[in-house]
C-alpha cells in the first residue's frame, strides 16, 4: 500500500519497539494521546517511575501533573526522533509525531494554543492534536498561524473535519499573507473512524433502532469518504486521517488517496499478518442500502451531512463526550502514577 498509492501510513502508537516494527513495514509517522503516552508510561515502568523520581527532585515545587507531562514529553521526543528520516525525507510533510494537547485546557483557547507552541518546539518534527470543538476550532487556526502543524483530533464527524480543515486553511492563508513559509508544514484531520461506530452502536441499543448490525460497521468508512470527497472538492490542503480502527473496512476501503490512515498497532499485526494488497478504493461510494439504513439513525444524519452540525453542537456529540472523557480520565491516571512515586503509599 505504501508504495503503490499515495496513501501515507502513521502508527497509532508512540511505545518504541511498536513504532520501530510499523517503520519497518512503511509507517512515516506516529499518534499520541493521554491513553497512548499511558499505555507507554506503563510498557516501560519501572524505567518511567525512575525518570519521575528525578524529575521530582529536579523541579520540588512541580504539581503531580506538571512532573507527569513532562514524562509525556519526553515519551513523545523520544518516539519523535525514530521518524526524523522520514520527515527528512518527506519535507515536513511526513514523518512527525503527534503530541496532544493537555484535555483540561479543553476550554481555554490560548491555553491550547500555548502548550501546542511549547510542543511544537520539542523537535523539528512534532505535530500537535487539538481537538474538534467549539473553543478546539480557534486554537487550530491560530496555532496554525503560527507556523504549529496540526493533526485535529477528537473528531468523527463530517461536520467536524470540514470546519477543522478550513480552520487550517485561514491559517495557512494568514501566514501566507504576511510572506511566512507554510512548504514544510504537515496538518492533518482526523477522523476517528471506529469512534463514530461505537457511539452510533451506543444509540442504536439506547433507542431499540432496528438497524442490521453489518450496516454499523460502515459508518466510520462512509463519514471518511464524504470528508475526503469535500476537503478535494473545495481544496483544503490538510490531509484527512483516518484512525480509532475497530474493523478491517477501515483499512480496505478508504486505501487509495492522499490521506493517512493510522491503525493501532495490533491492528497493523494483522494487516500485515493477512497478506491482503488492498486496491484503491476511497473514491467508490458505501452502496446506496447501506447509507439508506445508517440515515435511519438521527446521529448519523448529523454526522455525514457536512452542515449536521454547528461548531456549538460539536461538543454535546456522544463521541466527544465519551472520547474528552477517557482522555480526561488518562490524565488522573498519569496523576496517579506520579503520585505513587511522590507519596508511596505506607
Amino acid at each position: 500500500m505504501t508504495e503503490t498509492t499515495p496513501t501515507a501510513l502513521w502508527n497509532d502508537s508512540s511505545t518504541l519497539h511498536e513504532l520501530e516494527t510499523a517503520i519497518g513495514w512503511g509507517a512515516v509517522g506516529a499518534t499520541c494521546n493521554p491513553v497512548i503516552a499511558l499505555a507507554a508510561i506503563r510498557a516501560d515502568l519501572p524505567r518511567w517511575q525512575a525518570r519521575i523520581a528525578e524529575i521530582a527532585a529536579e523541579r520540588p515545587t512541580a504539581t503531580e501533573s506538571q512532573v507527569g507531562w513532562q514524562v509525556v514529553e519526553e515519551v513523545s521526543v523520544e518516539a519523535a526522533r525514530l521518524l526524523e528520516p522520514a520527515f527528512d525525507a518527506h519535507g515536513g510533510r511526513n514523518g512527525r509525531l503527534s503530541m496532544q494537547t493537555d484535555p483540561r485546557f479543553h476550554r481555554d483557547p490560548a491555553a491550547l494554543v500555548a502548550q501546542a507552541e511549547h510542543f511544537a518546539s520539542l523537535a523539528p518534527n512534532i505535530i500537535v492534536k487539538i481537538p474538534a470543538t467549539k473553543v478546539g476550532l480557534e486554537a487550530i487556526e491560530e496555532a496554525t498561524y503560527r507556523g504549529v502543524s496540526i493533526n485535529v483530533t477528537v473528531s468523527f464527524t463530517v461536520p467536524q473535519t470540514v470546519a477543522s480543515g478550513e480552520a487550517i486553511e485561514r491559517g495557512l492563508k494568514r501566514r501566507e499573507a504576511e510572506g511566512l513559509d507554510v512548504s514544510t508544514m504537515g496538518p492533518v484531520v482526523t477522523l476517528m473512524v471506529g469512534r463514530l461506530d461505537d457511539w452510533l452502536k451506543d444509540v442504536v441499543k439506547r433507542d431499540d433502532l432496528p438497524v442490521d448490525p453489518d450496516h454499523l460497521e460502515w459508518a466510520g468508512v462512509a463519514a471518511f469518504k464524504e470528508t475526503y470527497r469535500i476537503f478535494r472538492e473545495r481544496g483544503l490542503r490538510a490531509r484527512p486521517l483516518a484512525a480509532a480502527y475497530r474493523n478491517q473496512l477501515q483499512w480496505t476501503e478508504v486505501v487509495g488517496g492522499d490521506i493517512v490512515i493510522s491503525p493501532p498497532f495490533g491492528w497493523q499485526e494483522q494487516f500485515e499478518a493477512s497478506g491482503h494488497d488492498p486496491e484503491p478504493r476511497i473514491d467508490l461510494p458505501v452502496a446506496p442500502d447501506i447509507l439508506a439504513s445508517l440515515s435511519t439513525i438521527p446521529d448519523f444524519v448529523r454526522a455525514y451531512a457536512v452542515d449536521g452540525m454547528t461548531p456549538a453542537e460539536f461538543d454535546t456529540f456522544g463521541a466527544t463526550l465519551k472520547t474528552l472523557r477517557q482522555f480526561l480520565e488518562a490524565d488522573a491516571e498519569l496523576d496517579a502514577i506520579v503520585r505513587d512515586v511522590l507519596v508511596p503509599a505506607p
